[in-house]
């Protein structure tokens, strides 16, 4: 057996996501606006007729996962490799806070690269770790497969099923709470992403707030300055 459509969808927001601090593998739960947003949105993705779903099983992705089995009746099979990037001493921090705690491997961040702080995983790392879970997971199904996990997460689970170098990975836009990926298999060119940033239009999960597109990667300079606005 083996899928021939993945919808990666990432979780509903959470507090720290509202606050700008790094979650990393911290197991925070949706708050309210998240819960809206999964349920909102858990229609869409159930009208794509999934075969299957798989969840990090960290309770942000799980309870967002929850909401697309109640619907489809479908079984969720938890897999701990599909957690977000792990942080260190970084997670539960601003990054106002690493800005002054951590100035020069904040400031290595923010160009796109990975500080050497003990305890924060490199991209090589959670793309060896998102391929082998991607594979058990595909291997299981025919048809669709919802993934259900983070946002930095999300992003090297498209860079493991399509082969992309960091380089090109980092070109491809943060995953909004609640909203999904999709790829497809080619029988002649391999998985080919067909649709990024999916999701409602209007309601709790349109997520058109910047603030909360990253779990565990550099937010830019103008959505650090809209959330500080927004207070």
């Amino acid at each position: 057996m083996t899928a021939r459509r993945v919808l990666i969808w990432r979780h509903g927001r959470t507090e720290w996501n509202a606050a700008g601090r790094i979650q990393g593998q911290t197991d925070v739960p949706l708050d309210e606006t998240g819960v809206q947003q999964a349920l909102q949105a858990a229609p869409y993705l159930a009208a794509e007729e999934p075969d299957a779903i798989v969840s990090s099983d960290l309770q942000r992705a799980f309870r967002t996962a929850e909401a697309l089995a109640a619907l489809t009746g479908l079984p969720i099979s938890v897999d701990p490799r599909l957690r977000e990037t792990g942080f260190g001493p970084w997670q539960g921090l601003s990054h106002a806070e690493l800005a002054e705690r951590w100035p020069a491997e904040y400031a290595e961040w923010k160009r796109g690269e990975t500080p050497e702080v003990p305890g924060i995983e490199r991209p090589a790392e959670v793309v060896a770790r998102m391929r082998d879970a991607l594979a058990d997971a595909l291997g299981a199904v025919d048809g669709t497969l919802v993934v259900v996990c983070h946002g930095g997460a999300a992003r090297r689970a498209v860079q493991a099923l399509t082969g992309w170098s960091d380089e090109v990975a980092a070109q491809l836009a943060a995953l909004g709470n609640c909203r999904w990926t999709e790829l497809r298999l080619s029988s002649t060119r391999g998985w080919r992403l067909h649709a990024h940033n999916v999701g409602p239009l209007t309601g709790a999960a349109s997520n058109d707030e910047p603030s909360t597109a990253a779990d565990a990667e550099p937010a830019a300079d103008d959505e650090l300055i809209k959330a500080s606005e927004r207070g």
